[in-house]
């Protein structure tokens, strides 16, 4: 089964430019990177060269007699003299880059060439730029990938590209949904939440029409993420790290949902854990939330570094990490609630990283305002709150309503199981259209 991704178009309009550079695309594993590659490759190139630097070790000596295509080229002509080399039709795809990370400084070279198209994919997991000679800063381009957003679940699900569109008209001209869309879209987003965006996940949910097997597999991911992390995390105590990794679910069950190194193990203390919230959030396996210092722009270097919440990257993942008894009720219920807003809160946080933000969160010392996420337009700051009961908490109005004191704050986003609605300057959505946001706060008109 095919699943469309918002990578297909970014790479054909890539392949398309004249003034194009060597592309790496980067993300955690095991979410459709090589597939979608491969599957563009065929599709645009009379000459694909795809070496694995996992699966055919044999290719990680090409690079010994330096980074000169010319060099390049002829040590894989040796390894495989059948190999075409045709200027202007050929695209030299290396994969599991994290095996061999000094293919990256191959990539300088490859673009002053520029007879072929080159893209390197890795797991974010094993990438360190620090091994690498150079990495080629200025002639290359990043592309970071996820799994699959709520978007692309609902084209794996039939929906087109017109019917979101006409979600997205009516968020930008405040008219509800119908109760027909709101109560298909609550049904599908709780699909989504359950299941996450991972491919074989929801690949096996679509050709089975039922979660059966689902399960199975999001836990084989946890253990393969486990696994990953002894074999890649350098430097770094691995023990702490899968420390870190195992009480993300405990800490989210908690009221605050703050992370607290020193609770995770006995005598735990922040400077022994130092590098490792930052290694799982540079692998992709978790999304960082951190504490403002002040609710005031700009959001990047406003922030205090050892208060924060850590998310799962994909909500599924999260899902599956809970005990038996949760997991009975989240799939045969769709009871989300029981996990004190943990599991609307990890997708919220979840649809904004995949819209390229960064979280951030605000708190505080007498918790008189609580503000779940805070994103951010050309000129002002965005407050969101993420709640299931009806109204704006009074956090939530305090920062829409004393413009004396948040100048930079000229609205508000509500998220919860309500329709599209406003209310003056406090906007209220379903958290099934949180992926339009980005969209919606930069074309709004206040």
């Amino acid at each position: 089964m095919i699943i469309n991704r918002k990578i297909d178009s970014f790479l054909t309009e890539w392949k398309h430019r004249e003034d194009k550079k060597p592309l790496i695309v980067k993300g955690a594993r095991q979410i459709g990177k090589t597939f979608s590659i491969e599957s563009f490759a065929q599709k645009n190139y009379r000459n694909v060269i795809a070496i694995n630097f996992v699966l055919q070790p044999k290719y990680r000596t090409i690079f010994d007699d330096g980074y000169e295509v010319e060099n390049i080229i002829r040590n894989i002509s040796f390894i495989d003299p059948s190999i075409v080399f045709e200027p202007g039709e050929t695209l030299i795809f290396f994969d599991e880059l994290q095996q061999q990370p000094s293919a990256a400084t191959s990539l300088k070279s490859f673009c002053i060439d520029g007879r072929f198209d080159v893209i390197c994919s890795g797991s974010l997991m094993g990438i360190n730029y620090n091994e690498i000679e150079s990495n080629s800063v200025g002639y290359k381009e990043d592309y970071v990938m996820h799994s699959l957003d709520f978007e692309e679940f609902l084209w794996a699900k039939g929906y087109t590209p017109r019917q979101i569109e006409s979600l997205y008209e009516k968020m930008l001209s405040n008219q509800p949904l119908s109760t027909t869309e709101m109560n298909a879209l609550d049904m599908l987003f709780a699909d989504y939440m359950t299941l996450g965006g991972m491919p074989a996940v929801v690949t096996a949910y679509l050709e089975n029409g039922t979660y059966a097997g689902s399960l199975a597999i999001q836990k084989q991911l946890l253990l393969d993420y486990e696994e990953d992390i002894t074999k890649y995390a350098v430097g770094l105590d691995k023990g702490k790290i899968k420390n870190i990794y195992n009480h993300i679910s405990i800490f989210l069950a908690k009221d605050n949902k703050k992370f607290q190194v020193s609770k995770v193990a006995p005598s735990a203390r922040s400077r022994d854990y130092m590098g490792t919230v930052d290694w799982l959030n540079d692998a992709g396996i978790v999304n960082v939330c951190y504490c403002l210092d002040q609710v005031a722009l700009p959001l990047k270097g406003n922030y205090i570094p050892n208060n924060y919440k850590l998310y799962y990257h994909d909500t599924g993942l999260l899902i599956a990490s809970l005990d038996e008894e949760a997991q009975e009720d989240l799939r045969a219920n769709k009871n989300f609630n029981t996990y004190k807003g943990a599991i609307y809160e990890n997708i919220v946080g979840e649809m904004l990283v995949k819209q390229g933000y960064n979280l951030y969160f605000f708190r505080n010392e007498k918790s008189t305002i609580e503000m779940d996420f805070f994103i951010r337009n050309a000129n002002s700051l965005i407050p969101i709150e993420v709640k299931a009961q009806d109204g704006a908490t009074k956090s939530l109005r305090k920062l829409i309503e004393n413009p004396e004191t948040y100048p930079e704050i000229k609205m508000g986003i509500k998220l919860g199981h309500k329709n599209i609605g406003r209310n003056g300057n406090l906007f209220t959505f379903p958290y099934s259209l949180t992926f339009l946001l980005k969209r919606f706060v930069k074309e709004i008109n206040l």
